[in-house]
């Protein structure tokens, strides 16, 4: 059974008139899969992306999460997330805290650690991305890469079975960009499940078992990155390609 199963769901915004943000969209991913979505700006990847831990609630259609629909209201929502990471275009680090502390505090809150066991795996995979040196420090601190490097330690630090990024890098100068994309390389290729929003046509390319290809609210085509990128089928999709890589 593929680890996400979308069926069919639909997502309305009323600002105050109905906004179309997810037009009837179905999609399985497997378990250990990189499923990258990319497409133009208020196409529906942000909203598609947020539905898969219900930040968003999709009106119709069904969301199984390793085989619990998501949508059902007995749906213990917090231990899904407990299981599902998310990263963000901003780090939503707590600013008052330091690296350490940001990275142990759903481990004691959730997971039920002890302050040393959660200690441990923060520093492990603190070591993992590259800045366990900076472990004392407060975000303020740091530089954006190095903060969104800590915000993916803190989800891993959970051992959520789903990484969802929602363009991690957008925020970033585009020196920074590259140190935290490879820190998701190095996820996609230990097998982490891994859904990424991102204008990052390399990565895609790079890294990308699938890619998805949104338009007004649906995905128009899908495919392997080496057929996605040299032979697009769908219009739409070649003339976003053509404006994205002026090929």
């Amino acid at each position: 059974m593929p680890i996400i199963q979308v069926r069919n769901i639909a997502k309305t915004f009323y600002l105050p008139q109905p906004i179309p943000a997810l037009r009837d969209v179905s999609v399985d991913i497997e378990a250990g899969e990189t499923v990258v979505v990319i497409g133009p700006s208020g196409s529906g990847k942000s909203t598609f992306l947020r539905c898969l831990n219900r930040l968003e609630y999709a009106e119709k259609g069904t969301i199984l999460i390793d085989g619990v629909d998501i949508l059902d209201p007995r749906c213990d929502i917090n231990a899904i997330r407990a299981e599902v990471g998310m990263v963000f275009q901003s780090f939503n680090l707590f600013p008052h805290m330091t690296v350490l502390e940001n990275l142990t505090l759903a481990q004691r809150a959730v997971r039920k650690r002890s302050r040393a066991q959660a200690a441990e795996r923060a520093m492990a995979l603190l070591q993992k991305v590259g800045i366990a040196d900076k472990y004392q420090a407060r975000p303020e601190q740091l530089s954006g890469g190095q903060q969104q490097r800590v915000a993916i330690a803190r989800s891993l630090a959970m051992d959520p079975k789903i990484m969802l990024f929602d363009e991690p890098t957008s925020a970033l100068d585009p020196e920074m960009v590259g140190e935290v994309l490879d820190v998701m390389k190095t996820l996609s290729r230990e097998g982490m499940t891994m859904v990424v929003v991102t204008h990052e046509m390399g990565f895609a390319r790079e890294v990308a078992d699938r890619v998805l290809f949104m338009d007004q609210g649906t995905i128009l085509e899908e495919g392997p990155p080496e057929h996605f990128f040299t032979a697009p089928k769908h219009p739409r999709t070649q003339e976003f390609l053509s404006q994205i890589l002026a090929f």
